[in-house]
């Protein structure tokens, strides 16, 4: 199954309304990020054991690790998981930076070191939402 494919049965196999919503997400994201790199990843490790959410990711940076090895991986991640939708905003250095700036202002959503995790689209301020994105967009790695 190709990339497009993969994403959309994704989405389509969430029950609604998170199905709609997770579709209007990937439309905004992809509109702030036309050009950027798709992935989906199916949350299965190399020995197939399910060890995450299956994720769509947009956008992609270098991780280097402590040992110096490297790997490409996406910049922002949009998953469904049982209470909601999450939104991840990969690669940012500073662990705090995502709830010191903008869990006051972006509705009800819980706000951790890379994750920003919502019941549903409506309990949100979007605005705030497409400023981390468009944050993580355009930072160097």
């Amino acid at each position: 199954m190709d990339l497009k494919t993969q994403i959309k049965e994704y989405i389509k196999i969430q029950p609604e309304p998170k199905q709609s919503e997770m579709q209007e997400l990937h439309n905004l994201i992809l509109k702030l990020m036309p050009e950027c790199k798709q992935w989906y990843f199916d949350g299965k490790n190399e020995a197939g054991k399910q060890v995450a959410h299956p994720t769509i990711g947009y956008g992609n940076y270098t991780i280097t690790y402590k040992d110096g090895s490297t790997r490409e991986f996406f910049r922002i991640g949009l998953l469904a998981n049982p209470t909601g939708i999450a939104v991840h905003i990969m690669g940012i250095d500073d662990k705090k930076f995502l709830a010191d700036t903008y869990e006051k202002t972006i509705g009800k959503a819980k706000v951790g070191s890379y994750g920003i995790t919502f019941k549903s689209v409506k309990d949100i301020n979007l605005e705030i939402l497409k400023e981390a994105i468009r944050y993580r967009s355009k930072l160097k790695n």
